[in-house]
């Protein structure tokens, strides 16, 4: 009863202390994370907000404005006798040193042709709106592709680490063979210096290798947008080789797809959609425009001898007009509108053949290195089973001393080139193959 009464306090402490283990993220859970909280992406999502009200502001330009005005003033005139007023048409005389007067209007304007351009700019903003959208989506997938890179590079180092450790293991356990046999006469002490100048080798090679993984930790942490303070750590699970062999996407099955798919190359459309639409709208600066205006209005004086509901009564006016703009000469405004459009629309369908064309280039980079990456990978393969036989065999017969200190650091070392090749190339492949179906439209997963 006792001791399980410490057992539960020991995991209370440890629950309290953090030292119990803490979640581990997966990919899939950092991605869905930094769709979230990273703050490129939260910006992004308001300027998604801010085009959808410019869009509806650019719809609210088809109605009508309509406007209340209202104004109060007192006068006073402390040497003048007589004062005379002339207030809508007719002359008002006091003697009344001060004064008060009031008038109220409510005017409507609409603009009724403008050449189409309000219409248009409807049209323009509605790309834009969609442009907004899109460039949220590409500045997450931008993310996405950053957070899986940095994710199987800790996975690679995570797993070099442990290979590193087993050859420290097995240079400590050289070592101490090495001391027996120095105490017996059967080692010269060079060469125990040198058994010792490889566990400390070893040792640093660990070391440097957890660097490392912290180091991608920190980055992958920045992308998440993690406080410095809070715990983080990924899921480890080793990954399979298997995954390393699977069969590579075409290159021009990829592309295809991906010019359909792809963020960057439906913001590009876009863009050249709004210089088209642009086009349209400094085109239609040549045309006239025709507006509609009306207004009520009332005033009220104190001076005169009616009253105040007799004043607003009397004084109650109203007025329509109708105004036609034809622009005849603006200085070349209109022409250079033009002009820069068109400047803009090639533009944009310049940068639309730019992002194609390092579309292209970046999926078959992504190819090559993901065919050759496998290439490798099944060389090294090979490599590694024939080291490591060969590294057991003459640190056998080192033990045995039918091998000297140089043949037996000469094998330590072929080992650990040919472990470090196979996982290099084993990672390589893993992602860039994802990234080849990420681009294909698929979703990022180890």
């Amino acid at each position: 009863m006792i001791k399980k009464r410490l057992l539960i306090a020991a995991a209370c402490v440890m629950s309290a202390t953090g030292l119990w283990a803490q979640e581990t993220w997966t990919l899939q859970r950092c991605l869905d994370y930094a769709a979230e909280k990273n703050i490129t992406v939260q910006k992004n999502r308001l300027s998604e907000q801010d085009a959808a009200e410019q869009l509806k502001q650019a719809k609210a330009a088809l109605f009508p404005t309509l406007s209340a005005s209202m104004s109060q003033s007192v006068g006073y005139r402390p040497f003048q006798e007589a004062t005379v007023i002339v207030q809508n048409g007719m002359a008002t005389s006091t003697n009344n040193k001060v004064t008060e007067n009031g008038s109220y209007g409510l005017n409507a304007n609409w603009t009724v042709w403008n050449g189409g351009i309000n219409r248009k700019t409807i049209k323009a903003q509605e790309v834009q709106t969609e442009l907004a959208a899109v460039q949220t989506e590409q500045t997450l997938k931008s993310i996405q592709e950053q957070i899986a890179q940095l994710y199987v590079q800790v996975l690679y180092t995570i797993e070099a680490k442990r290979v590193n450790e087993q050859l420290a293991a097995t240079a400590q356990q050289q070592l101490e063979r090495g001391q027996e046999r120095y105490k017996v006469g059967d080692l010269a002490k060079a060469d125990v210096a040198q058994l010792e100048s490889q566990v400390a080798q070893t040792q640093y090679d660990v070391v440097n290798a957890q660097t490392q993984i912290d180091g991608y930790k920190r980055q992958l942490k920045a992308l998440l947008q993690l406080d410095i303070n809070e715990a983080f750590d990924i899921s480890t699970a080793e990954m399979a080789d298997e995954q390393a062999l699977q069969p590579i996407p075409n290159k021009t099955d990829v592309y295809n797809q991906a010019l359909a798919t792809r963020p960057e190359i439906r913001a590009a459309q876009l863009q050249t959609d709004a210089a088209s639409v642009q086009l349209d709208i400094a085109k239609r600066g040549y045309l006239p425009s025709i507006s509609v205006n009306a207004g009520i209005g009332d005033s009220h004086y104190s001076a005169a001898d009616d009253s105040y509901g007799e004043q607003l009564k009397r004084n109650l006016n109203g007025s329509i007009g109708l105004g036609v703009s034809v622009p005849i000469f603006d200085n070349r405004r209109n022409r250079t509108n033009v002009e820069r459009a068109k400047i803009n629309q090639t533009n944009a369908a310049l940068d639309l053949l730019d992002k194609q064309t390092r579309l292209g280039s970046n999926i078959e980079n992504l190819w090559l290195q993901a065919t050759s990456a496998q290439q490798r990978f099944i060389s090294a393969s090979a490599a590694v089973k024939s080291q490591e036989t060969n590294y057991e065999l003459i640190n056998e017969q080192f033990k045995a001393g039918l091998k000297n200190i140089v043949d037996l650091l000469q094998a330590r070392d072929n080992l650990l080139q040919a472990q470090q090749n196979k996982l290099q190339s084993k990672y390589t492949t893993i992602l860039n193959t994802q990234l080849l179906r990420f681009y294909e439209g698929g979703e990022l997963g180890l």
